[in-house]
């Protein structure tokens, strides 16, 4: 029943998608990429990390009244953080805005630049590009690579990049042909149950609740 009920949401969110974006820049004095997933009802995913550190951070929101606002929420999902940008556009080549805690009441500022936009539609094709993943493990993080024919709506991956936190060096890229499941194509579970972390990339959507991953376990070796 939950399998089904994600698949249904899912398509329900790719039908209103809107656009993918990435944005780099700063909070404060903090260097920082934040991907949003926006939807025409107003419904925006999103994430941002720290590029000294490359943990994603979830910040899903809302797009109304010219105001996108994002939300980051700790492991027992209490509000810690917002950041919140006034007069949004999402045509606009950059972005102002004020990051937040919700505990402490202190704010920083926000300045972006867009760097990657991702359209949707039968006439629309973009070759090759880069999508920074929600999933991470300890000291490493990905990138699925995406490409887009006139005949295909939403775009393909064809492979995964495996990069190192910290030093961003590029440790395996592996070929693929997949569905593209936006903000989650790669997951991250400990999948044979040897204590160590593995990944997954959602492969294809079939009839009915039907899904397939491709898994790919972990060898310290």
């Amino acid at each position: 029943m939950k399998h089904h009920f994600l698949l249904v949401l899912f398509l329900f969110l790719l039908n209103n998608l809107s656009a993918q974006t990435s944005y780099c820049g700063f909070i404060d004095k903090y260097p920082i990429e934040l991907v949003t997933y926006s939807y025409s009802d107003g419904f925006v995913r999103a994430f941002y990390v720290y590029t000294n550190y490359d943990t994603p951070i979830k910040s899903d929101g809302h797009f109304k009244n010219n105001i996108l606002t994002l939300v980051e929420k700790n492991i027992a999902g209490k509000t810690t953080a917002t950041l919140i940008f006034n007069n949004y556009k999402a045509e606009s080549d950059s972005l102002e805005g004020t990051w937040k805690d919700t505990r402490t009441n202190k704010e920083l500022n926000i300045r972006l630049t867009k760097t990657t936009n991702i359209d949707y539609g039968d006439s629309i094709e973009w070759p090759d590009k880069e999508l920074l993943q929600c999933a991470s493990v300890k000291d490493k993080y990905f990138k699925i690579i995406i490409s887009k024919t006139k005949e295909d709506f939403f775009g393909k991956v064809s492979g995964v990049k495996i990069f190192e936190k910290k030093t961003d060096k590029l440790l395996q890229e592996l070929k693929m042909d997949c569905e593209l499941w936006g903000i989650e194509n790669v997951d991250v579970d400990d999948y044979n149950f040897d204590g160590l972390e593995d990944f997954s990339v959602f492969e294809s959507s079939y009839s009915g609740p039907n899904t397939s991953k491709l898994y790919f376990l972990f060898d310290p070796k």
